[in-house]
């Protein structure tokens, strides 16, 4: 059977773009200084979850990502504690009035990364 294994994003600088996902919960696995290719490659990983998220870092690739063109998904059990926690940290949570306009049910929201994408947070019980 096959297996789902990572999905790779273009990077404009890579600590910046580590520094940003570490809050949300990720951690580096591994890091490659040159691939096959050229690239600098940081492979993420949530821990207990098998699917990594791999940087592409290459000094001759500026990203321009669209916007609304894919995002990532993260589940959290408190959001309202997750997203508290990260607007600490100085991130912007998206849209303003997501606590008013989801006040019950399975609650959403946004964050960007310094790429432009789009990192959709979600309430997972």
């Amino acid at each position: 059977m096959p297996e789902f294994l990572h999905t790779r994003i273009r990077i404009g600088d890579i600590d910046r773009t580590v520094a940003f996902y570490e809050p949300l919960g990720f951690r580096v696995t591994k890091r490659t200084d040159k691939s096959p290719a050229g690239n600098q490659l940081v492979f993420l990983e949530i821990p207990g979850n098998a699917h990594r998220l791999e940087l592409c870092y290459s000094p001759d690739y500026m990203p321009e990502v669209p916007e609304d063109l894919m995002h990532t998904a993260i589940g959290y059990p408190d959001l309202v504690a997750k997203c508290d926690e990260l607007e600490k940290l100085g991130y912007e949570i998206w849209p303003a009035d997501w606590r008013t306009t989801l006040p019950s049910g399975r609650k959403m929201a946004f964050v960007t990364d310094p790429d432009g994408y789009e990192v959709e947070l979600l309430e997972r019980a």
